[in-house]
C-alpha cells in the first residue's frame, strides 16, 4: 500500500493542486478552452488545498495530520463539484448554477441584445470541454478522477499517521 508521511503528503497535496490549476490554465491560456461557471467553482478546493498543505509543512507532526484531513475533505468536496459538473454535462440533470446555461438575448434591436450580453464570454456546463482530441473524457471527468484519487491518497496517509504517531 502506498503510504506518504505527514511531510510527504503535504508535498503531494501542494503539487497535485497546483498542477490541477495549472492544467486547467494552461488549457485557457494555449488551447483556448473556455472554462463554465462550474469549472471556476472547481478550482477553488485545490486553492484550499494549496493553502492547507503549506499549512502542513509549516506545523508539527501531530497537528499537520489535521491539516492534511482537511486538506483530504476539503479535495473531496472538490471530487462532489466535479460529480455534479459530470452528470450536468452527460444530462444526468440541469446545473444548480443558473449562470450555466446559454445566454438567451431575447428580441429587441442589436442594441438591445448587446447591452444584455454577459462581459466576459463564458460557456454552457453542459458542453464538455475534452482536453485530448479523441479521448472522450471531458475535463471535469479527469478533475473528478485526479481529486479522488488525492483524497484517497491523504486519506490513507493521515490514516496510517494516526497509527504510527
Amino acid at each position: 500500500m502506498f503510504l506518504l508521511d505527514a511531510r510527504g503528503a503535504a508535498w503531494a497535496t501542494v503539487l497535485a493542486s497546483a498542477a490541477a490549476l495549472g492544467g486547467a490554465l494552461a488549457s485557457e491560456r494555449w488551447l483556448g478552452l473556455v472554462p463554465c461557471a462550474l469549472c471556476l467553482w472547481e478550482r477553488w478546493p485545490y486553492r484550499v488545498a494549496i493553502a492547507l498543505g503549506l499549512l502542513a509543512l509549516a506545523l508539527p507532526r501531530r497537528v499537520a495530520r489535521w491539516a492534511l484531513a482537511a486538506a483530504a475533505l476539503t479535495v473531496l468536496s472538490g471530487a462532489a463539484l466535479a460529480a455534479v459538473h459530470v452528470g450536468v454535462e452527460q444530462h444526468w440533470w440541469p446545473s444548480p448554477l443558473p449562470e450555466c446555461a446559454a445566454p438567451s438575448l431575447g428580441g429587441g434591436s442589436i442594441a438591445e441584445r448587446l447591452a444584455r450580453m454577459p462581459a466576459t464570454v463564458s460557456k454552457p456546463c453542459d458542453e464538455p470541454a475534452f482536453l485530448l482530441p479523441g479521448l472522450p473524457v471531458s475535463m471535469a471527468a479527469m478533475n473528478l478522477g485526479l481529486a479522488l484519487a488525492l483524497a484517497g491518497l491523504l486519506a490513507i496517509s493521515v490514516g496510517k499517521q494516526k497509527d504510527t504517531a
